[in-house]
């Protein structure tokens, strides 16, 4: 990592993690493999941004444990990737073992759960659905009848979300992300 750590993706510690580090590699993984409308790609740290800001919108008392959860729900892809689901789908369970291990350290060394309640988890599954229903939409061609059938139908993004779906600059995804942390791990 850029902090000198080293990560072990087999046997991730928790004191091998850096929040920098995670937002840096956030930054620069690219949604839909950078398939994506725009003069940035549309990374997984704005993703992240966007998904905790539906989730908030669903459940406006969401306590701030939930919420950076929720933040953190695709912190693993700062060094293992963001792969397409269809390919996740197929691929040998080893890869999601990994997924599971280095986001549980990540969750650890920020104060919260390896494994966070069900229905904080369910709660983040909804919003990322949402999220990748307009994103397909709104940056990666998808038609809205193909991405219903993919993604089910949802609700219409609220107004004040639709900003975030024009993509950011590596460094703009970094400082937002950053500053959302730090807003809400000052609750935690």
């Amino acid at each position: 990592m850029l902090s000198g750590r080293r990560l072990d993706l087999l046997d991730p510690s928790p004191l091998d993690i850096e929040i920098e580090d995670v937002v840096h590699g956030l930054a620069r993984v690219a949604r839909w493999n950078g398939q994506t409308l725009g003069a940035h790609i549309f990374s997984v740290a704005q993703h992240s941004l966007l998904v905790e800001a539906i989730a908030q919108g669903l459940r406006q008392d969401l306590p701030a444990r939930g919420a950076l959860f929720v933040l953190l729900h695709d912190a693993a892809e700062f060094v293992v990737g963001d792969m397409i689901s269809p390919l996740k789908a197929v691929l040998d369970p080893g890869y999601k073992a990994v997924e599971a291990r280095v986001l549980s350290a990540v969750l650890v060394r920020v104060g919260l759960p390896a494994t966070p309640r069900r229905e904080v988890q369910a709660l983040a599954k909804e919003a990322d659905r949402i999220a990748a229903y307009h994103e397909a939409v709104t940056l990666a061609g998808f038609t809205e009848p193909e991405a219903t059938r993919i993604f089910g139908g949802q609700p219409p993004l609220p107004v004040a979300l639709r900003d975030m779906l024009v993509p950011w600059g590596a460094e703009a995804a970094k400082d937002r992300f950053l500053a959302r942390f730090s807003a809400l791990s000052t609750g935690v």
